[in-house]
């Protein structure tokens, strides 16, 4: 059993047809506490990961705050790993992230980053992606995940 099976919850979201659960079991930890509900799905070579904006990610512009959106980013790297990659990214780690913020969120909608996997070897992977939200892109993204083997 991958360690992603004993610590998340990926299953299909029943208020989103098409769409798996990506929270942790424990929703005291970041992901839950701070980002809330996320979902996920395939779409064909790249994962939309999608969180539901609320009032506490909002920074004093009436925007989301641009540590929400980062937070997002890195999350994405790994649920793009789970996903469309070679799977179990759970003990794995970030290595980088580059991000160019393009625009403001709107916490009334949904924020997606979508990514993609440019290339994988035993111990790295390199993505890449967007965040966005409708027609509106957020921010547009690289990174570099180390991958580790569960001890």
């Amino acid at each position: 059993m991958a360690l992603t099976d004993d610590v998340f919850d990926h299953l299909p979201d029943s208020d989103n047809p098409g769409w798996n659960h990506w929270n942790l079991k424990d929703d005291t930890l970041f992901n839950g506490a701070v980002m809330g509900k996320l979902i996920t799905r395939r779409e064909s070579e790249f994962c939309r990961l999608r969180m539901f904006p609320e009032r506490k990610h909002e920074n004093l512009q009436g925007i989301i705050h641009g540590a929400v959106t980062q937070s997002l980013i890195d999350i994405a790297l790994f649920t793009t790993m789970h996903t469309v990659g070679t799977g179990n990214a759970g003990p794995s780690v970030t290595l980088e992230i580059s991000t160019q913020f393009i625009g403001g969120g709107d916490p009334k909608r949904p924020l997606d980053a979508v990514a993609e996997i440019m290339r994988e070897t035993g111990k790295l992977a390199f993505l890449r992606g967007v965040v966005e939200q409708d027609d509106d892109q957020v921010a547009a993204f690289s990174g570099i995940v180390r991958k580790f083997t569960p001890r």
